[in-house]
């Protein structure tokens, strides 16, 4: 009985060994430091939305012709002598009322989120991981939103969370490498889709184009946007996208009660953004 009970004991102690050797049981790094926006005006990443407006013409100085009276002394006459006339020249077009206004993500209003199916003790369950570590800026114009820019999106993957610490260890540890990877970015490089104009109240929908940087892995992809000045300093929304984890290598340890992880990672951005 005794031979037995140290037989078991020895088998959990090696069971432990091994997933802290596979940093199941290692506690994750925490992050460095609270997330901050990088400056828009420090990129080069902030993007057009659509092609500028034409530059409208130069208005033309007028000019007039020399006369005869202008270059010699007037004759004497009782007759007046006329006033040379001058055409007047065209004005030129007016731009579109107002300026870019700058706008910072605030994490205490915003959180992301991804989502991912899996077979859970042979059920199915659905794993969200979120954190409201979530940075980044956008410029824009109302009235001409052909101005927009929107500049790189940083996530700390190290705040990521879900229901189980089990789970998130092995996110941090084991998938996304969290050591040595703090933040996962996304760079936009397009803007498709935005009307020309909003108003406040008003959602619109758009997507942006761009790399999404998870570990040293960098792929294209795109967010679907609805988003919505609520105010002429406060924008809000949600960005959604869909990656296959395989394009970022990202391979799930093998656990006895987990199997049949989807391929496909739903990703959610909820924000809200003030003016700077």
């Amino acid at each position: 009985m005794k031979k037995q009970s140290l037989y078991v004991l020895v088998l959990i102690l090696l069971g432990a060994l091994a997933l802290t050797a596979c940093g199941l049981l290692q506690a994750p790094e925490e992050a460095s430091a609270p997330i901050e926006a990088i400056p828009l005006e420090t990129q080069s990443a902030g993007v057009a939305a659509t092609e500028p407006a034409e530059a409208t013409a130069e208005p033309v100085e007028p000019t007039t012709a020399p006369t005869e009276a202008a270059t010699m002394a007037p004759a004497a006459t009782d007759e007046p002598t006329e006033e040379p006339t001058v055409e007047p020249t065209e004005e030129p077009t007016a731009t579109p009322a107002g300026t870019a206004q700058v706008y910072t993500i605030d994490s205490a209003g915003s959180q992301v989120s991804f989502e991912i199916g899996e077979d859970l003790r042979n059920s199915r369950n659905l794993v969200t991981g979120t954190t409201d570590q979530v940075a980044g800026q956008i410029s824009l114009n109302l009235a001409d939103l052909s101005q927009t820019e929107v500049g790189i999106i940083q996530i700390n993957a190290r705040t990521l969370v879900t229901d189980n610490d089990f789970r998130n260890r092995a996110i941090a540890n084991e998938i996304l490498h969290t050591g040595d990877f703090e933040f996962i970015t996304f760079t936009p490089t397009s803007v498709e889709g935005l009307p020309a104009s909003a108003t406040i109240g008003e959602a619109i929908s758009f997507s942006i184009v761009g790399d999404l940087t998870i570990r040293d892995i960098t792929m294209p992809a795109t967010f679907n946007v609805e988003a919505t000045a609520v105010s002429e300093t406060q924008i809000t929304g949600t960005a959604t996208a869909t990656v296959n984890r395989a394009d970022f290598g990202l391979q799930i340890p093998s656990v006895p009660s987990v199997a049949n992880v989807d391929e496909q990672v739903q990703l959610f951005i909820d924000f809200t953004a003030n003016a700077s």
